[in-house]
C-alpha cells in the first residue's frame, strides 16, 4: 500500500477548547496539529522560534478559520522565561488553558565517536529540556487553573491535556541518532512520570511516536536513498504524512482517550 489517504475532516472533537502548540510554524507535523485543531473547533496559541514563519503562519491560518482563534508569540523552548510567557499570554488571550502540545525538537546525525559535547547538549537541551520546561509550565498553569474553578465550583471545567512528540527511535537503535535517540526515549518517561503527578489534579499527559513523517520541504533536503531506505522500513512502504499524525494528537486531546495517561501511542508499524 503506497498511496496517500484522503484527508480527514473535522467532527468538532475539540469545540471551544483552548490549545498552546509549539514549533508550530511550518509545514510539519505542529503546522498540520495547528490547522488540525481549528478543523476541531479549538482556539489556539502557536509559538516558534522562527519569527518571520511564525508570523506568517498565524497570518495564513487566520485569514482561513478567524483572527478571533488564533494567536501567536514567538517562543524558544530552551528559555524559561519565553516558555512562561507563551503559556501566560495564552491564558490571557483566550482566557484559560485546556490544551497543551510539545512538538519542539531538533534532531542531527554523528557517530557517538565523532560527537561533540555541543552536539549532544544541543540536541538534549531542546528536544527533551524543551518538553520538559514546556511540562512544568503547562502542569503549574493547569494546577492552579484547577484550583481556581473548583473554589468557584465551576468542576465541569477542570482538566487539562499535554500531547508530547516523541519518536519510535526512542525504543529502537539507529546509527548517528544516540542524542536525538536518547532525549526521545526521555520524553517518553517524562510523559510517564509526569502523567502520575498530574493525575492529582485531573491533567492527562500522553505522547505520540511517529517514525517517518515528511513535507514536501523535508522530501527536498533529503537524498533519494535515503528516503528510499527509509521508506523501504515503512509497513505501508510511503512516509505518513504530518496530518496523520496530527490526527493521533487530536485523539490524544479529545475525549475519546478520556481514560489513558502515560501513555505513548506509536504512530508506525517500527516499535522495534
Amino acid at each position: 500500500m503506497t498511496h496517500r489517504p484522503p484527508y480527514v475532516p473535522g467532527h468538532s472533537l475539540l469545540e471551544g477548547r483552548t490549545a498552546v502548540i509549539t514549533a508550530a510554524a511550518g509545514a510539519g507535523i505542529g503546522g498540520a496539529t495547528a490547522r488540525k485543531f481549528l478543523e476541531e473547533g479549538a482556539r489556539i496559541v502557536i509559538g516558534d522560534a522562527h519569527e518571520r514563519r511564525l508570523k506568517e503562519s498565524a497570518a495564513a491560518l487566520a485569514d482561513e478559520f478567524g483572527k478571533d482563534r488564533v494567536a501567536a508569540l514567538p517562543c524558544d523552548v530552551t528559555d524559561q522565561q519565553q516558555v512562561d510567557a507563551l503559556f501566560a499570554f495564552a491564558a490571557g488571550h483566550h482566557g484559560g488553558l485546556d490544551i497543551v502540545v510539545n512538538n519542539a525538537g531538533l534532531g542531527g546525525t554523528a557517530d557517538l565517536v565523532d560527537m561533540t559535547d555541543e552536539q549532544w547538549a544541543k540536541v538534549l537541551d531542546v528536544t527533551l529540556g524543551g518538553t520538559f520546561r514546556c511540562t512544568r509550565a503547562a502542569l503549574r498553569r493547569l494546577k492552579e487553573q484547577n484550583a481556581g474553578r473548583r473554589r468557584l465550583g465551576q468542576e465541569e471545567k477542570t482538566g487539562g491535556i499535554v500531547v508530547n512528540n516523541a519518536s519510535v527511535i526512542g525504543w529502537r537503535a539507529q546509527r548517528g541518532q544516540a542524542h536525538y535517540a536518547a532525549a526521545k526515549a526521555g520524553v517518553m518517561a517524562l510523559t510517564r512520570c509526569a502523567a502520575l503527578e498530574a493525575a492529582d489534579f485531573g491533567v492527562r499527559v500522553n505522547a505520540v511516536a511517529p517514525s517517518l513523517a515528511m513535507h514536501p520541504h523535508l522530501v527536498k533536503v533529503t537524498t533519494p536513498g535515503l528516503l528510499a531506505d527509509l521508506t523501504e522500513r515503512e509497513a505501508f512502504g510511503r512516509y505518513a504524512e504530518p496530518w496523520e499524525i496530527a490526527n493521533v494528537i487530536v485523539f490524544l486531546a479529545s475525549g475519546y482517550s478520556s481514560y489513558m495517561t502515560g501513555e505513548t501511542v506509536s504512530v508506525s508499524s517500527q516499535r522495534a
